[in-house]
């Protein structure tokens, strides 16, 4: 099973690309892909027919498309900055990810 450090509901900073720079928040991760979706980030046209059965309405839609991994990076909420992401265990055990430019903690849960 793959690991990442970027988890969903994260505000992630776009590295490189099109959008380089942008800021948006993780949508979905998609693990087969190594990929994650970020609101409003790496937008694209699509054409789609209507369908009268589902009561969609067919025209252009802008829709996101996702991001390797590798071309994001964390935004840590203390210090605001993109930054790299470090594990570290509290005294009750609990396994945390910190911010490794100013040392705070990021989440309060050990999911993984």
């Amino acid at each position: 099973m793959k690991m990442y450090r970027i988890r969903k509901n994260d505000k992630v900073q776009i590295t490189c690309g099109k959008d380089k720079g942008k800021i948006g928040k993780v949508l979905k991760i998609l693990k087969k892909k190594d990929a994650v979706l970020v609101e409003k980030v790496n937008m694209v046209k699509r054409h789609t027919k209507p369908n009268p059965y589902a009561k969609q309405q067919g025209g252009i839609l802008d829709k996101e498309m996702p991001i390797h991994v590798s071309n994001v990076m964390v935004v840590c909420d203390a210090c605001n900055e993109a930054t790299r992401v470090g594990y570290r265990h509290t005294e009750d055990g609990k396994k945390v990810r910190f911010c490794k430019k100013c040392n705070e903690i990021m989440d309060q849960g050990g999911k993984r």
